[in-house]
């Protein structure tokens, strides 16, 4: 076994969260990036709703997604477009439901800064699309944005390359072994690398990575989302028109150029897969879709899955294993992995630097014990 090269740094996972922290990583260490497949992003990263909420999730996402806001209105010249767009979100509840959005109110005001609580009769305003007499009341938030995805992630990817970086795609890790101080990598390719840090950014397949590499497995729970397209509605400008998200998760519909993209919002338990569309689920959101909006929702064009993987606790894991010595964790995103990328991405590498945690992310509410894997220290086995 003879190692082609020695690297600071092993990211494995190509996604938005491998591909971001090893921007950032590549300024100060020689970093190299893997994926098992031919196309990074292939999985989850590329199959986002392309939104920027920032009511979305809980304390810690929030203030990663806040931290992020900044680089994604004005993003580094790798990125080469504009990465944002608004498209303002409108969280509804169903009659007898309405206390759900006023616990979201209340958990956000104060925080995010221009929320609205709003009546039917505002909410249909705001948002033209809901049916009369349906709802009970509505959230508002007009900062909500639509997202470049792509854009970002290979802007991501051109930055990282123009740092330095090396990417290896469609090679899978065989074999990870901690020898010495460092780690041995075998890839699919037939080549074996050494680094002093492992990178685990595998999404769907992070427990998977763990055990090739000899670490204990967090729990992660990969869950599949469905989404599909059809018809507008006509005579409805949908170029204004919000993103339209039902707060009991049955649901979420937007604009997509001339059509509506639309979801029935699952979270139905997978096997690390290329995923792929429930019709079942598709079916059921669109009786969801008719009942509440004017949308026709008559046929489906187009439809796929992604997978969004989800911690014991459903909260982020970023941080160095309590166990073993070089192995990083950054894993569980659960749908939030591309909004909260820019900040996620610089708290991760000060991390595994060894520099001190960014600030502003800390200022924002970020408390790095509650995302640290160290929390599941206490669990057994069956817990996991």
């Amino acid at each position: 076994m003879t190692t082609d090269k020695q690297w600071d740094v092993l990211v494995i996972g190509g996604g938005i969260a491998g591909a971001s922290v090893a921007y950032e990583l590549a300024g100060v260490a020689d970093v190299l990036l893997v994926d098992m497949e031919s196309t990074l992003g292939h999985h989850a990263t590329g199959r986002s709703a392309a939104m920027f909420l920032e009511t979305y999730g809980g304390a810690d996402v929030r203030a990663f997604t806040m931290a992020s806001r900044e680089f994604l209105e004005s993003p580094p010249a790798e990125f080469e477009s504009q990465l944002l767009r608004s498209r303002p979100l409108m969280q509804v509840a169903r009659m007898g439901r309405g206390h759900v959005v006023k616990e979201v109110f209340a958990d956000v005001s104060g925080i995010v800064g221009d929320v609205e609580l709003v009546d039917e009769a505002r909410a249909r305003d705001l948002c033209p699309i809901v049916r009369s007499g349906v709802i009970e009341a509505g959230l508002y938030e007009p900062s909500a944005m639509e997202m470049d995805v792509d854009a970002l992630h290979q802007g991501f990817v051109r930055g990282f390359r123009g740092r330095g970086g090396s990417v290896r795609r469609g090679c899978r890790v065989e074999q990870i072994e901690r020898v010495g101080d460092r780690w041995t990598v075998s890839l699919g390719d037939g080549s074996w690398v050494s680094a002093t840090t492992v990178v685990n950014a595998a999404g769907a397949w992070a427990d998977h990575v763990a055990a090739v590499a000899g670490v204990r497995p967090l729990g992660f729970v990969p869950r599949r989302r469905t989404a599909f397209t059809t018809a507008a509605p006509e005579d409805v400008a949908l170029e204004r028109l919000p993103m339209l998200y039902d707060v009991d998760e049955s649901f979420y519909v937007k604009p997509e150029g001339d059509q509506m993209l639309c979801s029935p919002a699952d979270k139905t338990i997978s096997k690390p897969v290329d995923a792929r569309p429930d019709t079942l689920e598709i079916a059921r959101s669109l009786d969801e879709i008719r009942e509440v909006t004017t949308i026709p929702a008559r046929s489906v064009r187009t439809s796929w899955a992604g997978l969004r993987t989800f911690s014991p606790d459903e909260n982020l894991v970023v941080g160095a294993d309590p166990d073993v010595a070089g192995f990083f964790w950054l894993a569980g995103q659960a749908g939030y992995g591309v909004q909260t990328s820019p900040a996620l991405a610089r708290f991760a590498a000060a991390a595994i630097v060894g520099d001190e945690q960014p600030k502003d992310v800390l200022t924002l509410g970020l408390q790095p014990d509650r995302v640290s894997p160290s929390r599941f220290g206490q669990m057994s086995g069956a817990d996991l």
